[in-house]
C-alpha cells in the first residue's frame, strides 16, 4: 500500500516562506516523476515537477520564487516557497508516478492536500 503524506502548509504573511514536504510510505515500488499541484476555487494548476534524475519544470507564476527538490533515499519531494503572494493561496497536492515492482504500468498517486494561505 502506497501513501503520500504531505506536511508544511499553513498561514503566512505576504513575502513570507513555507516549505512543503511529501513522503511516500510503503515498499516494493519505484518512483519516477514527482510534482506539486495547487487547487483554488475554480482552478487546478501545475506548480512544479521534478524527474527521477532531477530535471525540473515550473509554472510561470512561481518561477524564481519556488524551488522543487527531492530526496530519493527518503522517497520525499519538497517545495520551498519564497516571496509568497496572496494569489498563491490554495490547497497544494503532491503527485508521484509510481511503479509497483512486478507491475508493467505505473500509476499516479496523490497526497491528501495541505492548505497554504497567504495574507496580504
Amino acid at each position: 500500500q502506497v501513501q503520500l503524506v504531505e506536511s508544511g502548509g499553513g498561514l503566512v504573511q505576504a513575502g513570507g516562506s513555507l516549505r512543503l514536504s511529501c513522503a511516500a510510505s510503503g515498499s516494493g515500488f519505484s518512483i519516477s516523476a514527482m510534482g506539486w499541484y495547487r487547487q483554488a476555487p475554480g482552478k487546478e494548476r501545475l506548480v512544479a515537477t521534478i524527474s527521477s534524475g532531477g530535471s525540473t519544470n515550473y509554472a510561470d507564476a512561481v518561477k524564481g520564487r519556488f524551488t522543487i527538490s527531492r530526496d530519493n533515499a527518503k522517497k520525499t519531494v519538497y517545495l520551498q516557497m519564497n516571496s509568497l503572494k496572496p494569489e498563491d493561496t490554495a490547497v497544494y497536492y503532491c503527485k508521484a508516478d509510481i511503479l509497483m515492482h512486478g507491475s508493467i504500468w505505473s500509476r499516479n498517486y496523490w497526497g491528501q492536500g495541505t492548505q497554504v494561505t497567504v495574507n496580504s
